[in-house]
């Protein structure tokens, strides 16, 4: 797989339009390749939970943590809002308190900020949503090898070759990517965010 064309000549100012074009057909092309199949059970997690009232937990770092606050944010207040005669479903993104993660952090260290979390909210049938472009991010992978110890569901969004996580997870969403390309990966992570929230809605109105 090819990643966007991005050589010294295509980033003068003259050839900006070339660049976007092979970077948005990139991602386009990236598009195409998921398993929707997958994109399709990671939709009936979440219209399992909300009907079982169970909570969703996303967790990631940097731009994944981002994109867990705004999972959390979609899924969650902005489908409720959309039908406020069912039930909503209970997201969770354990990336948001600040005080928490940084107290786990400097007490028992940055690997186990999420499963620290996890180990005092955690009740069966709830849902991890695991975010990790590489797939190998200690503090993702610790949390969700111990969630599946408890019997509970894990999701994966990855990317590269999928990493240590594809392998741990019940449902793999992965972008594959050369390694080390962030920028599509989290780019296609954001849309199926806004997927997931228009499918959710879809299957309100029927």
């Amino acid at each position: 797989m090819t990643s966007p064309n991005i050589s010294p000549d295509t980033t003068k100012a003259g050839n900006t339009r070339q660049l976007a074009r092979g970077y948005f057909d990139y991602v386009a092309h990236l598009l195409k390749q998921l398993d929707t199949q997958a994109v399709a059970d990671f939709v009936e997690q979440l219209k399992e939970a909300r009907q079982r009232q169970s909570t969703v937990f996303l967790i990631g770092n940097g731009g994944s943590a981002a994109t867990a606050s705004h999972m959390a944010n979609d899924i969650g207040i902005g489908v409720a809002a959309q039908d406020a005669g069912r039930p909503a479903i209970r997201a969770m993104a354990l990336t948001d308190n600040v005080a928490v993660m940084t107290a786990v952090a400097n007490d028992n260290g940055y690997q186990n900020v999420f499963v620290s979390q996890l180990k005092i909210h955690y009740r069966p049938g709830d849902k991890l949503v695991a975010i990790s472009a590489s797939g190998n991010s200690p503090n993702v992978v610790i949390a969700a090898e111990w969630f599946k110890k408890q019997g509970g569901t894990v999701v994966g969004m990855v990317g590269f070759d999928g990493g240590r996580l594809k392998k741990i997870c019940d449902i793999v969403v992965h972008v594959e990517t050369p390694t080390g390309e962030y920028g599509p990966v989290e780019d296609i992570h954001l849309i199926l965010n806004h997927f997931l929230r228009h499918a959710l809605q879809q299957a309100d109105t029927r």
